[in-house]
Parts: structure tokens; C-alpha cells; sequence
């Protein structure tokens, strides 16, 4: 296993919204009603080297990218907010995304913030395993009125330092 952790800069336009896709191809729903948004992401980021750069990181396995998280760093100190953090379809359920988070929450910590918070949905078990088990605790619990509410209510997380 080599998983590194890259720049996203170091790759393609295009790649976020590719993993996203295939992330969340469990669900037809997801994509038909979040594509526009994940391509919107995809494009500021490009657009914006300098701040992917700074808040976020693509993970590779022996050099394929599998996933990425993105945070944003806008509230800091006071909080950091994750944002995208997912891990394509082939490599779910072998610990990578755990690994991810893990990195991402060590990367986060170094800018002394005071809390970590990230937001999932009641029907994400397997997401709501993992931030748990990387030490996150549920916050609250929120109505979903989005274009994701077929997925459930919001479960809000926190990270306390």
C-alpha cells in the first residue's frame, strides 16, 4: 500500500468533480441533482491554485488518485469547516478515506483552530463510522431541505481541540 497525499494542483481540471462522481455513483441521485455543484467546485478550485493548495489535498494509491478532501479555512482560528471528503467507489471499505480524514484533521490542527466541524447525512452510515471513529462527536441534528434531502437530515460533527 502507498498511499501519498498531493497538491491538487499537481493534477488535471476536472479531477474533483471525477471523484465526486464516482463516489457518490452508489445513488443516481446524487449525481443528477449535485453535478452542477460539484463542477462548480471543481472550477474554483482550478481557478484558485493558491487556496486548494492551502486547504485540501488529493490522495493517491500507488500514484492513482482515489479521493481528496477539501476544508475551508475561512473561520480560522475559531473553526475549520470540512467540506468534499470522499474516496472513489473501487477503494471504499479498505480504510482509505479513514486515512484521509486522519491526515486531513493533522493538517487542519497545525493552524491551531479551535474545533473541526463537518456535516454528513443520516443515510451516509459508512461516513458517519468514520468521523466517529476518527474522534468526531455529533453536534446536532438538522432538517435537510436541499437538493440532497432524498439522503436524509444533516448530521453535524465536531472536532474539539
Amino acid at each position: 500500500m502507498n498511499i501519498k497525499f498531493k497538491k491538487v494542483s499537481d493534477f488535471n481540471r476536472g479531477i474533483l468533480f471525477e471523484l465526486l462522481a464516482d463516489a457518490y455513483s452508489f445513488d443516481c441521485k446524487f449525481g443528477q441533482r449535485c453535478s452542477s455543484d460539484w463542477k462548480a467546485c471543481d472550477d474554483f478550485f482550478f481557478d484558485n491554485l493558491q487556496i486548494v493548495d492551502k486547504c485540501g489535498f488529493i490522495t493517491t494509491l500507488n500514484d492513482e488518485a482515489i479521493g481528496f478532501v477539501l476544508w475551508d479555512p475561512r473561520n480560522m482560528p475559531e473553526y475549520a469547516e470540512i467540506g468534499h471528503n470522499c474516496v472513489a467507489s473501487k477503494h471504499k471499505g479498505n480504510g482509505y478515506a479513514k486515512i484521509q480524514l486522519q491526515e486531513a484533521v493533522n493538517r487542519i490542527i497545525q493552524n491551531d483552530v479551535r474545533k473541526i466541524i463537518v456535516t454528513t447525512n443520516d443515510e451516509l452510515i459508512p461516513a458517519q463510522r468514520m468521523y466517529e471513529s476518527v474522534g468526531f462527536k455529533i453536534y446536532q441534528r438538522r432538517k435537510n431541505e436541499s437538493i440532497t434531502d432524498f439522503a436524509g437530515d444533516y448530521i453535524d460533527y465536531v472536532y474539539f481541540l
